[in-house]
């Protein structure tokens, strides 16, 4: 498994049989401005997508239209998406698994909101906040949490799912904070690897990981903070 931080909340994340984006936030992104658009979006079969805000959903409806990949969504969501064109749309809610063939995707609790303002002026309510547990055949399972705030049922996720990686934003004001996300990675998960995200991209949210990565200084969880445009491999 390779996964690569596009910035922001956005990876790209290839397997053996899928190449997905989650929550691909480019254009107006400005950790994103310096990386390769067209070879990002390279041969994705997949877009997912934890929540309806524009910083999430980013250029999916381009992306769906260019490269024909599958979008999952919640229902609201993906609803909105189809009525702006995306037309190759899988649906789901909180605590539903939905199969594609290598892996399964289940829509986890987040601590958020969800609903965006766009460009006729209307605000849409996009169902509920997400995160995204990804099970992957012969490869090390995923969560993507999404934009959430600490929750005690962390734990239960962690119960059901056991993923061995965590994707986490720290980047506080909008989420958690990055010593907060210490403590739910310590308390509520045992991952064997830690990203942290949603930090370094706009003024107002932190800039560096390293509040996360000084409360995660002990813990057998490697924490995993790249550049953006880094490439990992699991």
């Amino acid at each position: 498994m390779k996964i690569t931080w596009l910035g922001h909340s956005a990876f790209r994340i290839e397997t053996a049989d899928a190449k997905i984006l989650i929550d691909p936030f480019f254009s107006g992104n400005p950790s994103f401005a310096d990386q390769d658009r067209k070879a990002v979006a390279d041969g994705i079969t997949h877009i997912l997508l934890t929540h309806g805000h524009g910083d999430h959903v980013g250029d999916t409806i381009t992306l769906a239209q260019e490269t024909g990949a599958v979008v999952l969504a919640n229902a609201d969501l993906a609803a909105w998406l189809g009525s702006k064109g995306v037309n190759r749309l899988e649906m789901g809610n909180t605590g539903g698994t939905i199969s594609f063939g290598s892996f399964t995707a289940t829509f986890t609790q987040a601590q958020h909101s969800s609903a965006q303002i766009t460009e006729d002026g209307v605000s849409h309510a996009l169902g509920n906040a997400n995160g995204l547990m990804l099970h992957f055949d012969g490869e090390p399972s995923l969560l993507h949490m999404g934009d959430t705030d600490i929750f005690t049922d962390m734990g239960l996720i962690n119960e059901l799912h056991q993923p061995d990686i965590g994707i986490v934003p720290i980047g506080d004001r909008f989420t958690m904070g990055g010593a907060v996300a210490a403590v739910a990675c310590q308390r509520f998960f045992d991952f064997k690897h830690a990203i942290p995200c949603h930090y370094g991209s706009f003024p107002i949210v932190d800039q560096t990981p390293d509040k996360f990565v000084k409360g995660m200084e002990g813990l057998k969880t490697r924490v995993e903070a790249p550049k953006v445009g880094t490439t990992l491999t699991f």
